[in-house]
């Protein structure tokens, strides 16, 4: 039996390819910003999510779209505070989220290991078709920001005095960004998983970075790699009975190897 014959596998095999392509799309602007681990942020908030769905017999995506795009836009909020402040509201939001979700999810009927484990580390073959048509759309709306306002993300990532000075409405575009991330967070949960997402918006890009000379090099190189080892790390899975997020990440931690060697040597 080949692996395409599966539907699941084929589902499967869809949505690491929207995933693999949309959040390194969203993580070129962070890791820029030097924001790269804003990806665990939302994973953490967007955790207590799925409790909540979990807790109320809701579907878990769609809450965990929710409580991720709310959970971006207060960390953005308080990041614009800075200082030690800003450090401690955000250190508390990341731990509350994880409190919660794993509270929520140990008292709802659901409760049980298997599913708060599937969530924070993915499982992919359990993607239904209903998450497929999910995923799509959010893949869909997060790459269109990008296409439609990539230029104006740079620029307030690059320098957002600069971009301010140019009439830019930076916060606005700061929150974009924030919200953009969230949807990337909340499509690849079931992917990769809410702990493991961060690293494949960070990981792709920061691998490209090693040999790549521009900024529009750097991202569809990134979206390259994001495909390819999202794809790759599934099939791997499949014939090595391997967990897929795990080797997803290590095989774009793989290609990060290479890219650095390769970047050196030239």
């Amino acid at each position: 039996m080949t692996l395409l014959s599966l539907e699941f596998m084929r589902r499967a095999l869809i949505a690491a390819a929207l995933v693999g392509v949309t959040a390194p799309a969203i993580g070129t602007f962070l890791v820029q910003r030097r924001l790269a681990l804003m990806g665990d942020g939302i994973g953490h908030v967007a955790l207590t999510g799925v409790g909540l769905s979990l807790l109320l017999g809701t579907a878990p995506l769609p809450t965990a779209v929710v409580l991720a795009v709310a959970g971006a836009v207060a960390i953005e909020l308080l990041r614009e505070r800075g200082g030690a402040t800003g450090d401690v509201a955000l250190a508390l939001l990341f731990y509350g989220g994880i409190a919660g979700g794993v509270l929520l999810t140990n008292v709802s009927d659901a409760a049980t290991t298997t599913t708060l484990v599937s969530y924070l580390f993915g499982s992919v073959s359990t993607v239904t078709g209903g998450d497929l048509w999910v995923i799509t759309a959010l893949a869909l709306l997060v790459l269109g920001v990008v296409a439609v306002f990539g230029r104006e993300l740079f620029s307030v990532c690059y320098d957002e005095e600069v971009a301010r000075a140019s009439g830019l409405p930076v916060r606005l575009l700061n929150l974009l960004i924030a919200v953009t991330a969230a949807l990337t967070v909340a499509l690849a949960m079931r992917v990769v998983g809410l702990l493991l997402v961060s690293a494949l918006m960070v990981v792709p890009v920061a691998a490209m970075q090693q040999v790549a000379r521009s900024f529009r090099a750097t991202l569809l190189g990134s979206l390259v790699i994001g495909v390819a080892v999202s794809v790759g790390g599934l099939v791997a899975a499949y014939y090595l009975d391997l967990a897929p997020g795990a080797a997803i990440v290590l095989l774009a931690i793989g290609v990060f190897a290479v890219t650095s060697v390769a970047g050196r040597a030239r």
